[in-house]
């Protein structure tokens, strides 16, 4: 069982009463990259310790690519290949030969046990790579990459027609995520649905040793849904008794759908909208009394009548939160050589004006930011405490205020860590000290939102940010051995091809100062300010009633660029840009593992070849 009372917890005055403390299980589903915990873990863990509460977290994420990679898979792989033969005999004799099973067919004959050993010690030879100094050689790294790619290309022969990929985002189940009786048949479905068998391999024997009396999961991503309804099914048939609640960012921006679905709502108990700590600690103490939940801020439940919304909701007060607390996650397991934590000093974006953005969808108040003191004393906690020198703060946009108070406190206080954050392009950041007390306190790596290099459009999305502000902060970060990652997008409404071309040319004229880049096409997201103002833009979107899950729609354009038009655009921009761009490693974590461990921001040996 898991030890609960090794290590000293940041705050010891807990709220625990004789009798009331619950077992509750945390999980983290698949699918994400597995470099750092994901955040919200480790959120609740620490708020719901010190109320008094048992938290066991269960990283089943990281679980599952550590149990992919292994020997003990590989042969539990091996021994589904008969019944896939068996399954595609009957196919061809049902429907004929066709060339995707005639290769699928070919590439499981050549899947013999000597194969099957020798890929085992090539991906254990792989995780060792991305856990040790042997990261840094890009070589040795990107074999450690494509070795991944092997072992999950073989992987999937035995789920196909799913393919279950390598990166994670690219996983495919043959469902469509934005319909729930898709999801559902997904679910039941044993061929294509490999989180089943995750479920009994890694879930289901912490469940049995464990015992909560709660569970709780975060849904990040949309991409989560399958493996989240997955779990919550098979935990439902097999331990009825646990009470099930899902959150997170996707469950929000479904709040108003999932009342409306029984059928997925069966599979859960309860749901939890927006911030989550003192909803699921309310949650958690009425767990097993007689307190109505209609009283319980922030909850979607179902009772003898129905299923309800709560009217009550509550957002935190930052400076009353703990710090994270990733006591119990495996941190020497995930695919890094250094450990890479999260910490979070805002809640919501300062600036909240961009049209396109729909980042405020996951809190009812609006911006909040904990002091700089209280920030650089759970900076240094957490360091000291979980032994650790590389941060990411995830804040949706660090404001300029608050990025220099923090440069200048780590400074002060010689903590020593390297750190990245999320960066708007703003005027009062247009100062050589601001940078030189960036690089001095440990910024290594800053994600920019650049989005487009046309001040017209600019001005259209809200974004208050001049083309010289974009040029002057990148030839600052670069100067000062920042890692600057650009992202911008084409096909926002009204934008034209004209717009578009100064996007890629101020991006090839500046290419000495860009280090990185992500760029994709216009969505037009469910909650974003655009939709709430659809004919200022030009913009008649449809919404498909049997997309019920849909969180973007379709949509057409008075002016400017299309959906095709913008993904013409950004095919052009992928074929003919600066191929310094293009890397052998573009996981964000390791960007900034690379640029911390070699001192630099000018890497050509990550660049796949330059132009």
């Amino acid at each position: 069982m898991t030890n609960y009372t090794k290590g000293q917890p940041y705050n010891q005055n807990t709220i625990e009463q004789p009798g009331t403390s619950k077992k509750v299980m945390l999980i983290f589903p698949p699918d994400w990259y597995p470099s750092k915990p994901y955040l919200s873990l480790p959120t609740l863990t620490a708020f719901l310790r010190r109320a008094g509460h048992r938290v066991v977290q269960k990283d089943v994420n990281l679980e599952m690519y550590d149990w992919f990679f292994s020997e003990n898979c590989l042969h539990f792989i091996l021994e589904k290949i008969p019944k896939q033969l068996e399954r595609l005999k009957k196919v061809s004799r049902d429907q004929g030969f066709n060339d995707e099973v005639r290769e699928l067919r070919q590439a499981l004959h050549g899947c013999t046990l000597p194969y099957f050993n020798m890929l085992a010690k090539k991906a254990e030879s792989a995780k060792a790579i991305v856990r040790s100094q042997e990261f840094y050689n890009v070589d040795r790294l990107e074999w450690a990459m494509n070795i991944f790619r092997e072992v999950m290309y073989t992987i999937s022969l035995v789920y196909a027609p799913a393919r279950i990929c390598m990166p994670p985002m690219e996983t495919d189940l043959t469902y469509k995520l934005f319909i729930s009786s898709d999801i559902l048949a997904a679910v039941q479905d044993t061929q294509v649905n490999v989180y089943r068998d995750v479920y009994n391999h890694i879930l289901k024997p912490a469940i049995e040793e464990e015992e909560p009396d709660i569970i709780g999961i975060s849904i990040a991503l949309s991409q989560q849904l399958f493996s989240s309804m997955t779990f919550c099914s098979m935990i439902k048939e097999q331990f009825p008794n646990i009470h099930i609640t899902i959150g997170g960012n996707t469950v929000t921006r479904l709040r108003d759908i999932l009342p409306k679905t029984s059928n997925l709502f069966s599979l859960f108990d309860t749901v939890i909208m927006y911030e989550g700590e003192t909803a699921f600690l309310q949650l958690i103490n009425a767990i097993g009394t007689d307190r109505d939940f209609s009283t319980i801020p922030n909850l979607i439940y179902k009772d003898s009548t129905g299923i309800h919304t709560s009217t009550v909701t509550t957002a935190e007060d930052m400076s009353a939160l703990p710090p994270p607390d990733f006591y119990g996650l495996p941190l020497d397991k995930y695919f890094v050589p250094e450990r890479i934590l999260s910490y979070l000093s805002t809640r919501g974006c300062y600036w909240g004006k961009c049209e396109f953005c729909d980042h405020g969808e996951g809190y009812t108040a609006g911006y909040r930011a904990k002091n700089i003191d209280q920030i650089i004393k759970e900076i240094a906690y957490l360091k000291n405490r979980f032994h650790v020198t590389h941060f990411h703060f995830p804040d949706e946009s660090y404001p300029p205020a608050l990025f220099k108070k923090l440069t200048k406190k780590l400074i002060e206080s010689d903590l020593q860590i390297s750190w990245s954050t999320h960066l708007r392009f703003e005027e009062s950041l247009l100062d050589n000290k601001v940078w030189k007390d960036a690089e001095k306190s440990g910024c290594r790596f800053l994600h920019m939102g650049f989005e487009t290099g046309s001040e017209r459009v600019l001005r259209l999305m809200g974004k208050a940010t001049t083309i010289k502000q974009i040029q002057q902060s990148l030839e600052f970060s670069s100067r000062h051995g920042v890692w600057n990652h650009v992202m911008g997008f084409f096909g926002f409404p009204g934008e034209t091809y004209e717009d578009a071309k100064s996007s890629m040319q101020f991006l090839e004229n500046n290419k000495e100062y860009v280090h990185s880049i992500g760029f994709g096409t216009f969505d037009l997201t469910k909650y974003s300010p655009i939709m709430k103002n659809v004919k200022k833009f030009g913009v008649t979107y449809n919404k498909n009633p049997d997309w019920d899950l849909a969180l973007n729609y379709y949509f057409t354009v008075k002016e400017g660029l299309g959906i095709e038009d913008a993904e013409q655009v950004l095919g052009e921009f992928e074929q003919n840009h600066y191929r310094g761009w293009d890397l052998k490693i573009y996981i964000r974590e390791y960007l900034f593992l690379y640029v911390t461990h070699f001192g630099t921001n000018k890497l050509p040996s990550l660049q796949c070849r330059i132009q």
